[in-house]
């Protein structure tokens, strides 16, 4: 069966940002991670101000970039204990409850991380030592869980139209 464009382009969206975004934060971790913990805090005794808020900030880039990739490819922890013994067709549309269920529940937390984000300015929350803002991370947060929730529609879709979904299949060309 062929994919869907839309499928197509969710894919092709979500593995070049995977790429790009969540290369850029694993090098860039790396480097500076390395830069200040063995040459300015052990070599020079002089560790960079910030540097775990800089770290902090970029491991929530990175797993935010990591949730709807992780849920196109199949990486989320499912538990399969009762799938054997239900029938073929029970199985099939309990998965697609627990799809839709995931995807509404999704929704409602990028909402509340909106909201969290409209408001975290007005109450302070910040990093420690370099007075972050968290706010937009809030957002970029909420936009990668509303995707997720975008990817759980479409394995409910994927389910109704052909029976199973269809994932990423890591390795193929881009």
């Amino acid at each position: 069966m062929s994919r869907s464009v839309f499928l197509s382009t969710l894919d092709q969206v979500l593995i070049w940002a995977a790429l790009l975004i969540g290369g850029a934060m694993l090098a860039f971790m790396t480097i500076f991670g390395t830069i200040n913990v063995l040459v300015m805090r052990k070599l020079l005794n002089a560790p960079i101000r910030g540097a775990e808020d800089v770290m902090i900030l970029s491991l929530v880039i990175l797993v935010a970039i990591a949730i709807p990739f992780g849920g196109r490819v199949g990486a989320h922890i499912e538990i399969e204990i009762l799938e054997s013994r239900m029938s073929p067709r029970f199985a099939k549309w309990s998965l697609f409850a627990v799809r839709v269920l995931c995807g509404a529940l999704m929704l409602l937390m990028a909402w509340e991380l909106v909201v969290a984000g409209q408001n975290a300015t007005k109450f302070g929350e910040t990093t420690q030592q370099l007075l972050i803002s968290y706010e937009p991370f809030y957002y970029m947060l909420a936009t990668c869980v509303a995707i997720y929730a975008l990817v759980c529609a479409s394995d409910a879709v994927q389910l109704v139209r052909n029976g199973k979904i269809e994932q990423i299949r890591l390795g193929e060309s881009l």
